[in-house]
């Protein structure tokens, strides 16, 4: 099963499969059943073209996705950097030692988060998820216990905003989670297969003309992969919004 989670083995690996493909299409051809009668031929072109109009439609339509998803991911990281500095700010409501236990426990919770969008391996992933979570019960037990003792609209603006904090943290790792589904790339995969096997068995004269299509495909295949996978990649969302939200805070200390 190819793992679409690494783009470079996207694009190895579809490369190589459409290029058996391809070849396996040529040997077809030349070894067992050429295209004889002109009738034949022009059937043959109408599917071939058929079909490689399908494959750029679905990867045009793939792409798509992977932007979206990227543009939320994106998105998101603004709204979680706005919601811990509106909290931070709201700190400010709440008496002198618990607005101060608040406001570090916001910067802690700002650098973890920036550690979360930065990991590239499991390991640290999940050293992120383990500091984030901690750190979240924390936040949400100082303003519960002041929102208890205190019980006061002006409270409640503290408790809604960490409520957006947390909640913003969801959102993002739920937009981490949605991505392409794997039964869409099995279908392009299939179709450029597809596309290969028809394009080998056509008539040509050079048999590195065969390795253009590959290319082409493996190429918009590896830039899908590359958009839609959050770590693995060149194209990875930066938290540069919550950088400067960790670097505001710091004038306090």
């Amino acid at each position: 099963m190819i793992s679409f989670d690494n783009p470079f083995f996207v694009f190895v690996a579809v490369l190589a499969v459409q290029w058996l493909a391809a070849y396996a299409g040529d040997a077809f051809r030349r070894k067992i059943r050429p295209l004889k009668q002109k009738e034949e031929r022009e059937d043959f072109d109408v599917v071939r073209t058929a079909s490689l109009t399908l494959l750029g439609l679905i990867i045009g339509f793939s792409f798509s996705m992977a932007v979206s998803r990227y543009d939320q991911r994106k998105r998101l990281e603004a709204e979680e950097a706005n919601a811990i500095g509106t909290e931070y700010v709201r700190a400010s409501l709440l008496s002198g030692v618990d607005a101060s236990r608040l406001r570090e426990l916001l910067k802690t919770y700002c650098d973890e988060r920036i550690a979360y969008y930065v990991a590239r391996d499991e390991m640290r992933v999940g050293q992120a998820d383990d500091d984030v979570s901690k750190t979240q019960a924390e936040l949400w037990g100082v303003v519960a216990r002041v929102a208890g003792a205190q019980p006061t609209p002006i409270v409640g603006l503290v408790v809604a905003g960490m409520n957006d904090v947390l909640n913003a943290q969801g959102y993002t790792q739920a937009a981490w989670w949605n991505r392409i589904p794997f039964m869409a790339w099995m279908l392009m995969v299939l179709i450029a297969i597809a596309c290969n096997l028809l394009l080998g068995y056509s008539e040509h004269r050079a048999t590195g003309f065969l390795l253009i299509l590959p290319l082409v495909v493996s190429t918009s295949l590896f830039l899908i992969a590359d958009i839609d996978s959050p770590r693995a990649g060149i194209i990875r969302v930066h938290p540069q919004n919550l950088m400067l939200q960790c670097k505001s805070m710091r004038p306090t200390d």
